[in-house]
């Protein structure tokens, strides 16, 4: 028997915008994302980036990913973890340019201070940033976000929110992000698609208007709460389709 995961599924991400993908628990948020990176092969429909198949994109390092671990190799340097995903397959690059590359990625995540540490001698903000290098080190067009700060504490993840929002700011990159925080996804995002379950599906698409430049004080904006209560709503209603 063949259980439908994603149904009716259509998003379009505009180059160079930020988009978060929000909802219950188990609703096929990773799913829809894994699809978008080629991990995963829909049974129908189609998915592009760029104009391109996801693991065709993936190959031509159009696409960048990460995860909520970092999974960084424990025995090499948070320099040499930045550069590993340039070292290796059939696209490898020499490996002077790699590190400089990784260099760059690094001071750009506002980590060169580190760059010859363990990732056992970094906090968990530290390497899910030396995470975030390792992607943007392959200079994908689409960098794509599996709940990246879910696993750190409060400040911390606050701390990554406005680091990751400079980082668009100044990269200029598609960003997909999956996140359970509503905060997070107003705070970031250009638009928040919410998502309910049975099957995985998008039941509104929240274009947040905010200033386009946002930090501590854009908390405090009505239109930071209004949109915040929105989105609040659709998951209560959300999760309570799931109980129905």
């Amino acid at each position: 028997m063949v259980q439908r995961v994603l149904s009716g599924i259509d998003i379009d991400v505009p180059r160079g915008s930020f988009v978060s993908l929000i909802g219950p628990s188990g609703c096929g948020k990773s799913t829809l994302l894994k699809v978008m990176a080629g991990l995963l092969t829909p049974s129908e429909g189609d998915v592009t980036v760029a104009g391109l198949a996801p693991g065709e994109a993936a190959k031509r390092h159009m696409i960048g990913l990460v995860f909520q671990e970092a999974t960084l190799l424990p025995w090499k340097t948070a320099l040499e973890n930045a550069a590993f995903l340039l070292t290796v397959g059939g696209r490898a690059t020499p490996k002077d340019v790699a590190l400089d590359k990784a260099n760059e990625m690094l001071r750009l995540v506002k980590l060169e201070g580190a760059a010859r540490k363990l990732p056992s001698q970094l906090s968990g903000g530290m390497r899910q940033r030396v995470a975030i290098a390792r992607a943007l080190a392959l200079d994908p067009e689409v960098l794509l976000m599996d709940e990246p700060f879910g696993a750190l504490d409060a400040i911390t993840r606050e701390e990554m929110s406005r680091g990751l929002l400079d980082i668009w700011e100044r990269t200029g990159k598609t960003i997909v992000l999956v996140t359970h925080s509503i905060d997070e996804a107003v705070f970031l995002s250009r638009d928040v698609h919410v998502m309910a379950t049975g099957p995985a599906r998008i039941i509104e698409t929240l274009p947040i208007e905010l200033p386009a430049h946002r930090d501590e004080d854009t908390f405090n904006l009505p239109a930071f709460g209004e949109a915040e209560a929105h989105l609040r709503r659709l998951l209560i209603q959300g999760h309570a389709g799931e109980r129905a």
